[in-house]
């Protein structure tokens, strides 16, 4: 195989060497080349020029069946949670989290009018290590792109969601760092939403005041996917859509 994207996933598991037992088992007709535990430990199930079993049914640009072509990496997370009086449980594996593991959103997939849930965190030292993983699978193998599982199998699946933050982590592979990126200021009060087009749902921290300063990570028509650069209303790290006709170059 000649791998040419990178795929995102979360487990959904309780821990990092179960998830590796199961993807070990055949019975689970699936596996990916590496596991990243919570810890930063990582686990490698197959060499990274050899077809691994991750995305299943899956698109992106038009080609079909991304195993055949992309390196899929695993992190040891929970994935969705569901509130259970006070405490978080994973409908999949029935562990329970504490407050401080879980934030609450919209999946950037959901229909508009969607209620946030809520999704466990990921650990910094946990991205840190898919960072520097990542950076060398580029450079070896000269990927052409980052993308989530959700992104090449849409309505079928949710990883690595919300909590991952793709829009840094992605410019930071690609080489692209904020100040490479076309910066624009908002010209009026803005709402930044889940999805290009306003029959989504505003998020957390909208709106944006006038004089914002936001990065443009990509284009959809007038709707742009923005990473605001400025805390808005306590709320740090905000990505998400907005109407291009009230950005003005910065």
């Amino acid at each position: 195989m000649t791998p040419e994207f990178l795929i995102m996933h979360y487990t959904a598991g309780s821990s990092a060497e179960g998830s590796v037992a199961w993807m070990c088992n055949p019975a689970a007709k699936a596996a990916a080349h590496l596991v990243i535990g919570r810890d930063g430990s990582l686990t490698q199930l197959a060499a990274f020029n050899r077809v691994a079993w991750h995305a299943g049914k899956s698109v992106w640009a038009g080609r079909s069946g991304l195993n055949g072509f992309s390196i899929g990496i695993e992190l040891d997370n929970a994935g969705k949670l569901e509130r259970s009086g006070n405490r978080w449980i994973s409908a999949v594996s029935k562990r329970a989290y504490p407050d401080d593991d879980v934030m609450m959103a919209n999946h950037k997939n959901d229909r508009s009018g969607t209620p946030p849930i809520g999704w466990h965190e990921y650990s910094e030292v946990q991205l840190e290590a898919a960072a520097q993983v990542g950076l060398l699978l580029m450079e070896k193998y000269s990927l052409k792109d980052v993308l989530g599982h959700e992104d090449i199998a849409p309505g079928r699946k949710t990883d690595p969601g919300p909590a991952f933050p793709m829009a840094s982590f992605r410019a930071r592979l690609l080489g692209r760092a904020d100040d490479a990126m076309e910066h624009y200021v908002s010209s009026a009060v803005l709402n930044v939403r889940v999805g290009p087009g306003t029959e989504f749902i505003t998020l957390p921290g909208s709106p944006l005041p006038a004089g914002t300063r936001v990065a443009v990570l990509e284009q959809q028509g007038l709707w742009w996917r923005v990473d605001v650069l400025d805390t808005v209303n306590d709320v740090m790290d905000l990505v998400g859509w907005c109407h291009s006709r009230f950005l003005t170059k910065a």
